[in-house]
């Protein structure tokens, strides 16, 4: 488990830092080494992106938690880089959010955010959004610190509230999440900078965000206001996607394989499936 700590360790030093970073969204093995060789710090693994990625399904909580462990466990052995996983609403109560944070410990995540929205959708709510009370949204966080122990996964206390009911019920959940023991708030639909500043000053834990507004994405303002790491969205896998769409139609059209472009040539191919490795241990092992 020692590759698991130094991960967590450079976890938290980027959460201490006084910079914001942009992390890579991964969703595979490959593209998490792609992240790590491009020199990200840190790789985020997001719910919607794993129902696409693991169930070919939209982001509607019909993934399970074995389901997200297992993939989330295919991307940390992948390499070395720090992951941030997005663990939805810890599949259940504050007792499934233990059993959540016990699997992506085992994982071997950095770090992982709970949030207190009303998952999944309820019957007859439509696409209205609906929060947990705050004393609930605070259970679910104490139990994930409860359940991580001293050397598990940073916790990040996860609302939407900005955008749902406003920046004081916002301050108020963050607030409540900050006294559970939380290592950082992961704030989601924020917009203006005045938002963003008043719940800067009255928080004192590092920030995430998530969906931010244009007006917010400076990076020297955001690492001003407390935030260290900034979601950019997950055009990687939407970019994944609709190269294998392309590629696949032309063949299927009965396009020249040859006139195909921009594909991963033997060199790339070779990098980020760490052939020289296996090289190494053919020649070591099995001469």
């Amino acid at each position: 488990m020692s590759r698991f700590t130094a991960r967590r360790a450079r976890m938290r030093e980027l959460l201490a830092s006084d910079g914001c970073y942009f992390p890579a969204s991964v969703h595979d093995p490959v593209s998490a080494r792609i992240a790590e060789d491009l020199g990200f710090e840190i790789g985020m693994f997001a719910g919607s992106v794993a129902s696409l990625a693991v169930l070919g399904a939209p982001d509607l909580i019909v993934l399970t938690l074995t389901e997200f462990a297992e993939q989330a466990r295919r991307i940390c052995r992948a390499g070395g880089l720090p992951l941030l996983v997005d663990a939805d609403h810890g599949y259940g109560n504050a007792l499934n959010v233990m059993r959540t944070v016990e699997e992506l410990d085992t994982a071997g995540v950095a770090a992982l955010s709970i949030e207190d929205t009303e998952l999944p959708r309820r019957f007859g709510a439509g696409e209205t959004v609906t929060l947990l009370s705050v004393e609930e949204g605070a259970g679910k966080m104490r139990a994930a610190v409860r359940a991580r122990g001293a050397s598990g996964p940073l916790i990040a206390g996860r609302t939407s509230a900005a955008g749902i009911t406003g920046v004081d019920d916002a301050i108020a959940r963050a607030t409540a999440y900050e006294q559970a023991g939380v290592d950082a708030v992961f704030l989601v639909g924020v917009r203006t900078r005045e938002d963003l500043d008043r719940i800067a000053d009255a928080l004192h834990l590092p920030l995430i965000l998530g969906s931010a507004g244009k007006d917010l994405m400076d990076r020297g303002y955001l690492a001003s206001r407390g935030v260290r790491v900034c979601l950019q969205g997950h055009q990687p896998f939407a970019a994944a996607t609709r190269a294998l769409y392309v590629t696949l139609k032309h063949l299927r059209d009965g396009g020249d394989p040859a006139a195909l472009a921009d594909l991963a040539g033997p060199d790339l191919t070779r990098a980020v499936s760490r052939a020289d490795d296996y090289d190494d241990w053919l020649a070591r092992f099995m001469s």
